[in-house]
């Protein structure tokens, strides 16, 4: 008998514990921010590409120029080619290899410099939507927030309230 009782009250606890969880589970409030759409839409997130576009579009039509003349020079060596003296045609080689390694490594520079100043950009927006981020969920009492997930119901969803609230602050 004393085997029994002992089950029944654990049985009894546990209920009592999934019940008091259950009620707990209600009260707990969970909210989802989708980042790429805070990348796209939020003000901050274009103005910091705005930003990006002006500082780098410089050295992109450098290197679109150089690009366009490298390839201009290459065309017109096939088409002559044939016709140029063999040494002539060997320092024109020469000269379009060393004008291509040049041309790669300034877009190689380009592209890494571009990519460092996107992240920077882009850690300032997401310094910002994250306070923004807490303000709403402190605000609005929610429990957790979180910026990804394999599925969330659309109820949860409260990127279009941060990116009002960063809108809204960026003013």
């Amino acid at each position: 008998m004393k085997y029994f009782s002992r089950h029944y009250w654990l049985a009894a606890a546990f209920g009592l514990f999934t019940m008091a969880g259950q009620a707990h589970a209600e009260d707990f409030r969970v909210g989802f921010v989708n980042t790429d759409r805070i990348f796209r839409e939020a003000n901050t997130a274009k103005a910091a590409q705005t930003k990006l576009e002006q500082e780098f579009s410089r050295r992109e039509k450098e290197l679109d120029t150089m690009g366009n003349a490298l390839k201009d020079a290459s065309d017109k060596f096939e088409r002559e080619a044939p016709t140029l003296p063999e040494s002539q045609r060997i320092a024109r080689q020469k000269q379009l290899v060393d004008q291509d390694r040049d041309f790669q490594r300034k877009r190689r520079e380009f592209q890494e410099d571009l990519n460092a100043r996107k992240n920077e950009e882009l850690q300032q927006v997401l310094e910002r939507a994250n306070r923004v981020v807490r303000q709403v969920a402190e605000a609005e009492k929610y429990d957790l927030v979180l910026q990804e997930a394999v599925y969330i119901n659309p109820k949860h969803d409260i990127t279009d309230k941060v990116i009002k609230a960063l809108n809204a602050g960026a003013k």
